[in-house]
């Protein structure tokens, strides 16, 4: 009989009790022991889940107190010198420095780079290898959890990223690869211990395999996985790929000496033909069938017809799962009150897809009806791509003379990326008018306060280009979900982004339309309370698509265009109100690209495309903004080119400057203007004025002048007004003391 296990499930609880338990300690308002607990009793309860839906193993070591990745840096000891600086009084302080660079206990330091986990909205904490790395296994907290997992009377099957997938993720001074030999050692020692703790399955993730891979990455994987199995050679490998086809690395992966290979058979579904004829004799084949990314319900009457020849032929080496961790999915869809069962009916949560595990298990022993035919819906796609008209007449010369002739703008204008803090009273009335506690009028004359509050907290700072704060909107996302046809928006599916930060992506049901304008009364007022511009913010058609769940139905693509229309209309009417600096922020662009080189430019073609359609028709002294998040920048360069944005604000502080390299290269880097964040929002820690001024010095030398904009590294909602203040005051002051330094 097929068997049925997970590859990783949610950590944040289903009602975010890891992110408040989290955020509490940091705040020194719950002691280490209490989040101990907190996680404790979360793990608790994902193992129960996993187990009464049947499955035959627990994943265990999936849970994180911020990042996966981040769990292996401290188990391989890869812990930067800087982070030596400032005791701390526990290794869980230790952990958080490196995740935020302040903890509640030793001094701040600067936090670990974070970048998005392959093409995920999820982020990890980069590990950073140094020329003479050494590495040292402490791996405790693996162990104890196998332990805890197993005194609850759970199979556990732990879950490791594998050795060359986090080299590979890592950022080296020399070539990460050549640090294999160190690094293995400490693999071996540590299935060692997984078999000494009486498990028989260990889970080792190397998803770099659905990738387009050096040679010199591809043949080391033989050697070091014949090493790997002879160091435990009673525990069984089971070897995860997931978000992508192996193509020609399938053979090497089947090769491996491993018990068992899992595929993503939601992303490669043609490839389970070759990967039964690659099967070893004794191997297991797992297959991901319900895809682990998105909310629907599988379709598994047409799983139960692929697959059911398969279980006769293979039996219990068959095992059935979700394509990837349920880490990107919602907890539980029975925390969903306020949905229609019409609606429910069609979705699935983590603990949803573990119960239709155990249903396509049913299935194929043939104890039950397979049901509907797919639970995805079905609505005919209504909107026609329009983009042969995705072309501002006039080039980036010509429109950037009218704009600096409209604006006079000092030169290094400083400014924000959109966000303002969003405090305790403001998601307190929130809160009351969704509960029908407050009416509208007073909702809105609160938001107009707290919007005014931002205009005169950024005058008296002295920015140069100002925003209304988004004191409106609770996600940047989900916000433009709520105000568009075609979206389903829950009152529970939280997806962890990183660390607490948790997001809702609404789901897309339909069509999309706008039904009438979305930002404009909100930035019309903030303008009208200053002389000094405001920017209009909206978020791009690629982020909205890429930051919620999206139709199965129909492309990507489509659905796309159809958000690409609703906001050129939202673009149009902030421009007729007066508003001549619009952002459109599209930090989702680089994760949405296919992990094959090979596919990328059929989605380049149309989110580029996409993105250009939303601001084609404007004036050319209308000056348009886009943001972007961490990213490999340099792999998407000219797709960024395209899009022809007068300003593109980038993340890089945290890479200590380093994503800048792409926007300065000596081949043009970006043509027009740019803002690259000069400190890192993500960390508590107030930057010093003479440190930005020394960071502005080294950007300017790599970006003219004339052509740089000063702001934070991305949006300061999640920050609280005391670090935003001081951090801005000294932004703008360091911007001060450069313009004299060049003016002099």
């Amino acid at each position: 009989m097929a068997q049925t296990h997970i590859l990783g499930y949610p950590r944040i609880g289903a009602g975010r009790e890891l992110k408040k338990a989290q955020e509490a300690y940091w705040k020194g308002e719950i002691s280490q022991q209490e989040l101990l607990a907190v996680g404790a009793e979360i793990r608790r309860g994902n193992w129960q889940a996993q187990r009464d839906a049947g499955l035959s193993r627990v994943a265990v070591g999936d849970f994180a107190w911020y990042d996966q990745v981040l769990n292996h840096t401290l188990m391989f000891g890869v812990v930067p010198a800087r982070f030596d600086e400032g005791a701390v009084d526990s290794r869980l302080d230790q952990y958080f420095r490196l995740a935020r660079g302040r903890a509640p206990s030793g001094e701040p330091v600067a936090a670990s780079a974070m970048t998005k986990w392959f093409d995920t909205n999820y982020h990890y904490l980069v590990p950073e290898f140094a020329a003479d790395q050494s590495f040292a296994l402490d791996s405790d907290w693996l162990l104890e959890e196998v332990r805890e997992a197993q005194s609850q009377g759970h199979s556990a099957k732990p879950v490791v990223i594998g050795p060359l997938t986090y080299l590979w993720l890592g950022r080296a001074e020399g070539e990460a690869l050549d640090l294999l030999p160190k690094l293995l050692p400490c693999y071996e020692q540590l299935l060692q211990q997984i078999a000494g703790a009486g498990v028989d399955w260990v889970q080792i993730d190397e998803p770099i395999l659905g990738l387009d891979l050096p040679v010199t990455w591809c043949d080391i994987f033989a050697p070091a996985y014949q090493q790997l199995a002879a160091a435990a050679p009673s525990l069984k490998l089971l070897l995860a790929t997931y978000f992508s086809s192996l193509r020609e690395n399938l053979p090497l992966a089947f090769s491996l000496p491993v018990a068992g290979v899992h595929i993503d058979c939601v992303r490669a579904p043609e490839e389970l033909p070759a990967a039964v004829e690659a099967l070893g004799e004794d191997q297991v084949l797992s297959v991901g069938v319900l895809n682990g990314r998105n909310v629907w319900r599988g379709d598994l009457g047409k799983w139960q017809r692929q697959l059911q020849p398969l279980e006769r032929q293979l039996g219990e080496r068959l095992w059935l799962s979700a394509s990837c961790s349920l880490l990107h999915c919602p907890v539980d869809l029975e925390t969903e009150t306020a949905l229609p069962a019409e609606q429910l009916r069609k979705l699935a949560y983590g603990r949803q897809k573990l119960n239709e595990l155990g249903q396509l298990q049913s299935l194929l022993k043939g104890e039950a009806a397979a049901g509907e035919e797919s639970a995805a819906p079905s609505t005919a796609a209504a909107v026609a791509a329009e983009l042969e008209d995705i072309w501002r007449p006039q080039a980036y010369g010509e429109r950037a003379a009218l704009q600096r002739e409209r604006w006079q703008l000092p030169p290094l204008p400083t400014t924000t990326i959109g966000s303002f803090p969003q405090t305790d009273l403001l998601r307190r009335v929130r809160k009351q008018f969704r509960n029908g506690e407050i009416s509208e009028a007073d909702y809105k004359e609160h938001l107009r306060a707290e919007i005014a509050e931002a205009i005169r907290r950024q005058e008296i700072l002295g920015l140069d280009v100002l925003v209304h704060g988004e004191a409106e909107r609770n996600d940047m996302v989900e916000y433009f979900g709520e105000q568009l046809d075609g979206f389903v928006h829950t009152g529970n599916g939280w997806v962890q982004s990183y660390g607490s930060r948790c997001v809702k992506p609404p789901i897309i049901f339909g069509d999309i339309s706008r039904p009438e304008p979305m930002t404009v009364e909100w930035s019309s007022y903030a303008q009208s309370l200053t002389s000094k511009p405001v920017k209009g913010m909206l978020t791009g058609p690629v982020t909205i698509l890429n930051w919620s769940f999206p139709r199965e139905d129909i492309s990507r693509s489509e659905s796309c265009l159809q958000i690409a229309k609703a906001l050129r209309q939202e673009v149009l009417d902030l421009e007729a109100a007066g508003i001549g600096i619009i952002q459109i922020d599209e930090p989702a662009l680089r994760e949405g690209v296919p992990l094959r080189e090979s596919e990328h430019q059929d989605y380049f073609s149309w989110a580029v495309a996409c993105f250009r359609y939303t601001c084609s028709k404007v004036k050319p002294e209308t000056q348009i903004h886009t943001h972007m998040c961490y990213s490999n920048f340099n792999a998407i360069m000219n797709a960024i080119v395209a899009l022809d944005a007068d300003v593109i604000t980038i993340e890089s502080a945290r890479s200590d400057l380093q994503l800048l390299h792409a926007f300065a290269g000596k081949n043009g880097g970006y043509p027009n203007e740019i803002g690259p964040g000069i400190y890192d929002i993500h960390s508590p820690n107030v930057p010093e004025r003479e440190e930005l001024v020394a960071r502005l010095r080294k950007i300017a030398e790599a970006i003219p002048p004339e052509k740089l904009w000063v702001n934070p590294d991305c949006g300061l909602k999640t920050r609280n007004w005391a670090e935003v203040g001081s951090s801005l005051l000294n932004m703008v002051e360091a911007a001060r003391a450069l313009r004299a330094e060049l003016a002099a």
